[in-house]
């Protein structure tokens, strides 16, 4: 009889690894990719380019942290995966469920064609995310497949349970993915990643810290481009909206007032928008850009160095960000 390549690959495992392989194999219904609405899993090339994936809890919270650090990635060729850990089905005011999953995953397709990233939404309900050893496993196939150098995802601290556990499974990750026997169904990585948690207001237990900050100017209208077209969460206020947010769309006047209100709101927001970022940790672009340079600085985004990955000296940050000398 004719031996499979799955049964020549499995006949040289020890037992604990077999058992492993099959468990994980069997347990991956919970947290499978949205079919038909994200683009395939698949490794980014091998093209000595840096390959870059961003964890966030729901459809919008990966454009909203590093959409634009990673449009001046992808811009130069490197290559940039957003994966949002649920399918964002309860997160609107006036539908949820399938509909609102389906045009979730249909809006972070349309942010990825304006930064140039690739995208996976993964089928768990909003609000339900869990610090499972599936969903763990689930975390650390991801990073393997795309072969990290950089894994961005939230701080364990945070308002939203989906957010503290997007961050906790992101970080039990970290190590984890170089260990060749857990999840041996794909190849270990030889080099644990640098793992950066993304900028937050919050401050207990401690609070965020940078160690990154990167100047967002020159693509400061692709990420509001991308808010933009998070129509459901910004146009029409997602979970906490309402209809008196979303004007008659045969009134172009009043359409193109919200529109320019979404911007502005986002610009003011206390905390996360760009503009105060680049305010806050202005001594900081300093540091990466020079002083000059970092005074005329309008729009940055911020990231914290994780402890639990690789720690990065400052001539690895210069290639992992290849912006500063810019």
């Amino acid at each position: 009889m004719k031996t499979t390549p799955f049964f020549r690959r499995i006949a040289g495992l020890t037992r604990r690894s077999f058992l492993n392989l099959a468990a994980v194999s069997v347990a991956t219904s919970a947290a499978t990719r949205l079919l038909g609405q994200t683009s395939e899993r698949k490794s980014p090339p091998t093209d000595g380019k840096l390959r870059i994936i961003v964890f966030g809890a729901h459809p919008d919270d990966c454009e909203y942290s590093a959409g634009g650090t990673a449009a001046k990635w992808a811009a130069l060729g490197h290559h940039v995966k957003f994966v949002s850990c649920t399918n964002g089905d309860i997160g609107h005011w006036g539908m949820a469920g399938g509909r609102l999953a389906q045009r979730r995953a249909a809006e972070v397709r349309k942010c990825a064609a304006i930064l140039g990233n690739q995208v996976e939404v993964l089928d768990i309900h909003d609000g339900e995310l869990m610090v499972t050893m599936e969903n763990r496993r689930t975390i650390c196939r991801l990073i393997r497949e795309w072969q990290a150098d950089i894994v961005i995802s939230h701080r364990p601290n945070d308002y939203h349970p989906d957010h503290r556990y997007t961050g906790i499974l992101v970080m039990d990750a970290a190590y984890m993915v170089t260990v060749p026997h857990f999840c041996p169904d794909v190849p270990h990585l030889t080099k644990n990643p640098v793992f950066l948690f993304s900028n937050d207001e919050f401050n207990r237990p401690n609070p965020f810290t940078p160690d990154v900050v990167v100047d967002i100017d020159d693509v400061i209208e692709k990420k509001l481009a991308a808010i933009e077209a998070l129509e459901s969460q910004f146009y029409e206020g997602g979970c906490n909206g309402g209809p008196h947010l979303v004007p008659d769309p045969k009134d172009a006047v009043a359409v193109a007032k919200r529109r320019k209100a979404v911007r502005e709101e986002f610009l003011k927001t206390p905390y996360y928008s760009p503009a105060e970022t680049a305010g806050r940790f202005r001594g900081l672009l300093a540091q990466h850009y020079g002083k000059a340079r970092a005074n005329k600085i309008q729009f940055a985004e911020a990231f914290e160095i994780c402890e639990y990955g690789r720690k990065p000296d400052q001539d690895e940050l210069k290639r992992l960000f290849p912006f500063f000398e810019a």
